[in-house]
């Protein structure tokens, strides 16, 4: 990039890719860090966003027959002892009760008391908890199968924040099923991870890879865990959504027992899969520049924006009808399933700072009025994909059939572009000291953007696994469903393998 040109953000990906992620969240004005440590306030632009993910998602969950409840945010701790794995997976990041009020002290403050006869574990996943219900709900092969779904708030104590990405709390969905059968359940568990990788195609733009998590990144007390990974600008890898097959593990742990169809009494099948607030976090990396968010239409919380230009009060009562005029025209517009939203932005700034404001939050569309675009009965519209000052004259006869195939057809760029950069940073290795290059920074005092997804052999052995990790902070991120059988040597220690998968420094 020019060092000319000027940007709405600073530093500016390539120099700093931590930092600027961290200036595309203020400057679009989606969340900050809370006063409560490793927490966050998501502000009114970033929630409409995770409001966009839960509506989309929860009409792909209720088109596959699952329905939402609610249960308890605090867990007791006994239920996380029932599955040893489990809680050795999240022992180290649980928030514990243990005292229920608050005392004076007699010097001005309050002290702590009422303590609990068991401490309760505040919320870090549900599969206990919901078990307990779980196994009061199901009794026969006639109660079966059970699909349920929650959005909740979780807490995992986090000692390493990073806004959307990892903090103490977020917001996430998490599925619980039951099952009658082995087969059945895992059907499940394919179907919900399709829903996500569907999802984050056609709605973030986002292309995935699916595949099978490693013994040792499963998640706590499955059987097998499958996951969507993406590869954001800076090459590195992120898990955005899990969906596990917990075999007969928690049914055992929480007692969830039926009657089968032969009368004899069998523990169920079960499964759980989530996705979570990552997700804003995975949009940013992705789609971003150097000028702010950009969002794919489909997900944003506006479309369009129109902005008034005049310079007297005459002019401003003109340029407003026809505003408003626009506005009602553009009311009622879909892009497929998502109603079309348009803002009037009449703030007492200048045009360039209304324009800037609008760019860093993402909008799709930016639509210019002004009085001689009233004499023409044409109006200015910018694309967010486009440099800022590229604007194209559109009729307003035109305007609507205008802002729908245009907005479609950024979706499909959006999601083309991000699918090429995987590709372009997507290679086969096979010779140790190039996979050890590939992943190792010329700078290792300041890294620049290096690496990529690097598509090895892998032996099975997790020695293998933790070594690379160990030496390069670089994990398998899946092995991947389309995975063909070749005949390889491992990456790492040379012996026979038979199929590759994917490395990656990740998130």
């Amino acid at each position: 990039m020019s060092k000319n040109k000027q940007t709405a953000i600073t530093p500016i990906r390539e120099e700093n890719y931590a930092e600027w992620y961290q200036q595309v969240i203020k400057a679009a004005d989606l969340a900050e860090n809370s006063d409560v440590r490793g927490c966050m306030v998501i502000k009114p632009w970033g929630y409409a966003i995770w409001e966009n993910i839960q509506k989309a998602l929860d009409a792909m969950f209720r088109e596959t027959g699952h329905r939402n409840a609610y249960f308890p945010i605090f867990i007791p701790k006994s239920y996380f002892e029932k599955e040893a794995e489990h809680v050795e997976g999240f022992a180290k990041e649980c928030a514990v009760v243990t005292h229920s009020k608050l005392e004076h002290d007699g010097k001005g403050g309050l002290k702590v008391a009422g303590e609990l006869t068991e401490p309760y574990i505040v919320r870090p996943t549900s599969e206990t908890i919901i078990g307990a219900s779980f196994a009061k709900w199901v009794s026969s092969y006639r109660d079966l199968p059970l699909l349920i779904n929650q959005w909740a708030n979780i807490v995992r104590w986090e000692m390493r924040t990073r806004l959307f990405l990892r903090t103490a709390e977020f917001l996430w969905q998490e599925g619980h099923t039951v099952h009658e059968s082995e087969a059945e359940a895992r059907e499940e568990t394919f179907k919900m991870l399709e829903v996500y990788a569907r999802f984050a195609r056609e709605y973030l733009a986002l292309p995935v890879l699916t595949g099978t998590k490693t013994e040792s990144e499963k998640f706590p007390g499955a059987v097998d865990t499958y996951c969507i990974e993406a590869m954001m600008q800076d090459k590195k890898a992120l898990q955005s959504g899990t969906s596990h097959f917990l075999g007969q593990n928690f049914a055992k742990a929480s007692q969830i027992k039926f009657q089968s169809r032969k009368g004899e009494v069998e523990y169920a099948w079960t499964t759980s899969w989530g996705v979570s607030t990552r997700l804003i976090g995975a949009l940013i990396m992705a789609h971003s520049d150097d000028n702010g968010l950009v969002l794919p239409p489909r997900i944003a919380p506006s479309h369009v924006v129109i902005i008034p230009i005049y310079r007297s009060d005459e002019e401003h009562s003109q340029v407003m009808e026809f505003a408003e005029r626009i506005k009602q025209t553009l009311k009622g517009l879909k892009l497929d399933d998502v109603m079309i939203w348009t803002e009037l932005d009449d703030r007492d700034l200048t045009n360039s700072e209304r324009n800037w404001y609008w760019v860093k939050k993402g909008i799709p569309l930016r639509i210019e009025i002004g009085p001689r675009d009233i004499a023409q009965n044409s109006c200015m519209v910018a694309r967010r994909d486009k440099e800022p000052r590229d604007k194209t004259s559109v009729a307003i006869d035109a305007l609507s059939a205008y802002v729908v195939q245009t907005l479609s057809e950024m979706q499909n760029n959006y999601y083309q572009k991000a699918l090429d950069f995987r590709t372009d940073n997507t290679i086969n290795i096979d010779d140790n000291k190039e996979f050890y290059r590939f992943f190792t920074p010329r700078n290792s005092e300041q890294p620049e953007i290096h690496g990529g997804f690097a598509n090895s052999h892998w032996c099975g052995d997790s020695a293998c696994e933790e070594k690379i990790k160990d030496d390069l902070k670089v994990s398998i991120r899946c092995i991947p469903f389309d995975a063909v059988e070749e005949p390889g040597k491992c990456i790492c220690c040379g012996k026979y393998s038979q199929k590759r998968v994917i490395f990656a420094k990740a998130y």
